[in-house]
């Protein structure tokens, strides 16, 4: 909040920080008791993230019905159990801090994202200060979904595959747990931010960088762009492809009428 008395537009960049600060120190302070927390229950947490690996997962299972009624075999994923391994004397421990500090980040980004919106408050009109708040509610909504349209389609697709992929007989797959970990996470963050779309193009088009009609002018582009990213980050088999470019293109339509 800004100084009692002074004007937020009179304020100097540094004066701007020492308002900031308080607000940081309070996100480091929620960061780190996240991440304690997560820490401390890491059997539950851990078992999440090594679900996606499991044939009882739920993805995994609805997969395997499907693949039972359309008889398409390809669909049948993570139906063997991986074994994962640690080949240094901390990794378990260093696996285990990662763990707790990824965990940490998806709860803390909320809270952050309100401290940031407290900070910029006080420049803002009533009417832009009952906007903005919804807004954030969009972001987190949007995080949400990304988040678990990673964690129970993306992360299975792209286990199943890397796990079973080899390019010789002669090699074993001996799979780090901190590699698996980190690609779990990894998508999953990865698709909280790639379904924020439809709130950057909100910002773009209030800023006129993009309008509507460039987008459908640009469809058909479009749609070729997000193929090859649907193909970058899946395993190379249309199934795949298809259950994630599907989404994103729905993002993008939903994406064309915000901008409007």
């Amino acid at each position: 909040m800004a100084k009692v008395g002074k004007d937020v537009n009179d304020m100097t960049f540094f004066e701007h920080l020492e308002e900031l600060r308080p607000g940081l120190v309070r996100s480091v302070v929620v960061l780190l008791v996240a991440m304690v927390a997560a820490f401390i229950l890491k059997e539950p947490i851990m078992d999440a993230i090594m679900g996606p690996k499991s044939p009882d997962f739920i993805s995994n299972v609805a997969m395997y019905n499907l693949a039972e009624r359309t008889g398409s075999e390809v669909l049948k994923i993570n139906q063997v159990p991986v074994t994962l391994i640690n080949t240094t004397m901390a990794g378990q421990f260093n696996m285990h801090m990662l763990m707790a500090f990824y965990v940490a980040l998806l709860i803390a980004i909320p809270y952050i994202l309100f401290e940031l919106w407290l900070f910029v408050r006080p420049a803002l009109t009533q009417s832009e200060r009952r906007t903005s708040s919804r807004f954030i509610l969009y972001i987190i909504l949007c995080m949400v979904i990304g988040v678990c349209f990673g964690y129970f389609i993306l992360a299975p697709l792209s286990v199943n595959f890397l796990t079973s992929y080899v390019v010789s007989s002669d090699i074993t797959n001996m799979i780090d747990v901190s590699s698996y970990i980190k690609l779990v996470a990894n998508l999953t963050l990865v698709c909280a931010l790639i379904f924020e779309l439809p709130v950057a193009v909100h910002f773009l088009s209030k800023t006129g960088l993009i309008t509507a009609e460039f987008m459908k002018k640009y469809r058909r582009h479009a749609i070729i762009v997000l193929a090859v990213c649907a193909a970058i980050i899946t395993p190379p088999d249309i199934v795949s492809m298809v259950l994630v470019i599907i989404p994103l293109y729905l993002l993008y339509e939903l994406s064309i009428k915000i901008a409007k």
